[in-house]
């Protein structure tokens, strides 16, 4: 009998992709949308392989999974798997890398690009018949701004962050690598992590979300920086202290933010970002790695894996 596979939650992947290669990499395949909490428990227990890309696989779900082989998680970030028990069950879990840096990148200098151009507000001005009651060729309403000369910080040096980084220097931006905070030796390269924030005209977050990064960008972080920096996170929403950040742009302590992730997504109503009286705040719905390039990867990057395991042939796992 074939190994079968199960992949949890399809519905995070839509759009007209190509699936052929994944449906091809096992005998049998379940697939599900949206699995519902209650039922994960049972779809574990006789399954080889399963793919998630945001359903949780701690370690009580984990337990029963007796036959399962290989976890492949449709995304970088593996905070949502237990690796610890996955090691203890003889579990291994890969996951995608590398296959929305451009998207991301491009979600990066978007938030740049809108706070510097202010087309959104200009665009707004115009068709309110702003233009046509100028008194000279053009509107100056709101303040524009150069890029270039400005100063970009990145924290998080990996494929991501370093594909912004180049971006900033064709922008003509001054780019530095923060260090990781507390770090006992700055790497060439790097700047210290407290400098770095202090001289940060726009601060971009690109690093995973674990144990130390977990609130990193805190009230402290926040007023560390310049009255006039942007603050980005296009990582894990985790990694800014959401109180604080809504409380430094209320007070004037940073100049604006844009975030494409929040500590829990969906969000509630009530979450703190969401309030309607925060200025110079952009925030998206964690979309800036959905480029159909970057989903079609992800399923490509999964039939590659799996294939792989199948055939027996060495993968590498995270755990």
């Amino acid at each position: 009998m074939g190994l079968t596979g199960c992949f949890l939650d399809t519905g995070t992947l839509p759009g007209a992709l190509d699936w052929s290669g994944l449906a091809a990499s096992l005998d049998q395949w379940r697939w599900h949308h949206n699995i519902a909490p209650d039922a994960v428990v049972e779809t574990l227990t006789d399954v080889d392989v399963v793919v998630t890309n945001k359903v949780v696989l701690n370690a009580e779900r984990l337990a029963t999974a007796k036959q399962l082989k290989l976890i492949c998680v449709a995304a970088t970030g593996v905070n949502n798997i237990d690796l610890k028990a996955a090691r203890e069950y003889g579990i291994d879990v890969v996951n995608v890398t590398d296959y929305a840096t451009e998207s991301v990148c491009q979600q990066v200098f978007a938030f740049i690009l809108d706070r510097a151009t202010r087309v959104a507000e200009y665009d707004r001005l115009v068709k309110n018949g702003g233009w046509t009651e100028s008194e000279f060729f053009f509107r100056m309403d709101y303040p524009i701004e150069q890029v270039a000369g400005q100063t970009l910080v990145i924290v998080g040096g990996g494929n991501t962050g370093n594909a912004v980084a180049r971006a900033g220097r064709a922008f003509g931006m001054h780019v530095l690598i923060a260090e990781r905070p507390g770090a006992n030796r700055i790497r060439e390269g790097r700047t210290p992590f407290l400098g770095a924030l202090a001289t940060a005209d726009v601060l971009s977050l690109h690093c995973p979300l674990t144990e130390t990064t977990r609130g990193l960008i805190d009230a402290d972080a926040l007023e560390n920086m310049k009255s006039t920096a942007m603050l980005i996170n296009t990582a894990r929403g985790g990694v800014v202290d959401s109180v604080a950040l809504a409380h430094a742009l209320r007070k004037g302590k940073i100049a604006s933010a844009a975030v494409d992730v929040l500590d829990a997504e969906p969000p509630s109503a009530e979450h703190p970002l969401l309030a309607n009286d925060i200025p110079n705040l952009r925030i998206t719905p964690h979309n800036g790695w959905a480029s159909q390039t970057a989903r079609q990867r992800i399923i490509d990057q999964l039939a590659i894996q799996i294939v792989a395991f199948a055939e027996g042939r060495e993968i590498t796992p995270v755990n």
